[in-house]
């Protein structure tokens, strides 16, 4: 996948032929060609295993909180390592950063379409989410490098799906694709990596399809990302204050017209412009945005549908039509709508919930059950009793060739 992400973005981004791509990955041409055509990631195919060194890693933090700066080769000897050092130093290597020193701030020049900031931002303020559940859902903030324009969405929750699905809104703001997107080292994005972060499958799929570089930024480094954090800052000194929310997309409906508002303020670090005023420029120099298909980013998954008729997503349980009932069903959803298909056929769709643990039905999908099943309980139960002739008891008399009044001599 990672190899997939980086062809697109060489080929889309920097605009590189197809040979120097395959020369400079050491891959065939063939091999690029199909990672350039290919829209869809490649398919997971296993989990990674875990490492040799996890026993080890307490003891390496101790000696790295202690001694920031000491060599790989010595922290092997003084835990008394005898394996191999490669996966040693790679540990340490990533473990460093949590514990040198700080390095100073410097100033930094963004060029147009260059770079974007992003981050979370969890307003304090109550945000009513339906069913008497009040919360502070976090909001995805991206600012621009270049012209300093802000965007910002909401999004239920912090998972790689939420994230990715907020990701591609605030691009849709933005009207473009940076080179590269900084994020920290949020769960749901990826961690800290050097040059080759480790970002989630969500975020690999989602930089392959816009053909961009997303940098995770060292732990505790937020100067790395002072843009967005001064933004942050902003909405909670200047948009908040004095304002009340009815439901979130009260929330989304005023944060949209405080951001077009923003957009239009002179910055000082602009020398008195309005980021309305370069966002044209930053926008050519962007990457376009591809169209790309609502099943190929978010929530999707499979599962057999039980006989209570409801699929779980996040915390909630969806209703779906209950003739389908024992069979495969896909379950996809983006931040506002939640769908259920059986092969191909929708079953079920609901406004997605975000208030936590909630039942969510479909008054159709009642009635239908209900139907169902009455005709189940009604069915015919075990074989249909057979209807079978009574005789005569004077049937009997003639075919033995006796009477009643034989009979009666006997008697």
């Amino acid at each position: 996948m990672e190899d997939w992400a980086e062809i697109r973005r060489l080929y889309l981004a920097e605009q590189m032929p197809i040979k120097a791509i395959a020369r400079r990955l050491g891959l065939s041409r063939n091999t690029v060609r199909s990672a350039v055509r290919s829209v869809q990631p490649p398919k997971y195919v296993r989990a990674a295993k875990g490492s040799i060194v996890d026993a080890a890693e307490p003891r390496i933090r101790a000696l790295l909180k202690e001694f920031p700066d000491m060599p790989a080769t010595v922290i092997a000897e003084r835990i008394g390592w005898t394996r191999s050092l490669t996966v040693l130093k790679e540990r340490v290597r990533e473990l460093r950063p949590v514990y040198a020193p700080v390095d100073p701030a410097s100033r930094t020049v963004y060029g147009p379409g260059e770079r974007a900031q992003c981050d979370l931002w969890f307003p304090p303020a109550p945000v009513p989410l339906g069913f008497g559940q009040v919360a502070s859902p976090p909001v995805l903030v991206m600012v621009s490098g270049y012209s300093r324009w802000l965007c910002a969405t909401t999004i239920p929750t912090r998972s790689a799906e939420d994230l990715v699905l907020g990701q591609w809104a605030v691009l849709g703001q933005l009207g473009g694709v940076p080179r590269e997107l900084v994020w920290d080292n949020e769960s749901g994005v990826g961690r800290y990596g050097g040059a080759q972060p480790k970002l989630t499958a969500q975020f690999s799929v989602l930089r392959g399809m816009v053909g961009t570089r997303v940098r995770i930024l060292r732990p505790r480094d937020p100067e790395s990302k002072g843009l967005v954090e001064r933004a942050n800052g902003y909405l909670e000194t200047s948009f908040l204050p004095g304002r009340r929310f009815a439901s979130v997309a009260d929330f989304n409906i005023q944060l949209a017209d405080w951001i077009a508002l923003a957009n239009t303020r002179p910055k000082r670090a602009l020398d008195a412009a309005a980021p309305a005023d370069r966002i044209g420029a930053d926008r050519a120099a962007m990457g376009a945005l591809p169209p790309i298909e609502a099943t190929a980013i978010g929530w999707r998954h499979t599962v057999r549908l039980g006989r209570d008729h409801y699929v779980r997503l996040d915390s909630c349980d969806y209703s779906v039509h209950p003739n389908a009932v024992g069979h495969r069903v896909e379950v996809t959803a983006d931040l506002h709508t939640v769908r259920v298909l059986r092969s191909g056929v929708l079953v079920g769709e609901h406004e997605r919930c975000w208030a936590r643990q909630q039942t969510i039905t479909d008054p159709e999908h009642t009635k239908a059950a209900a139907v169902m099943r009455q005709a189940y309980q009604d069915r015919p139960r075990g074989r249909a009793a057979a209807q079978v002739a009574c005789r005569d008891l004077a049937d009997y008399d003639r075919i033995l060739g006796t009477s009643g009044d034989d009979l009666a001599e006997v008697a």
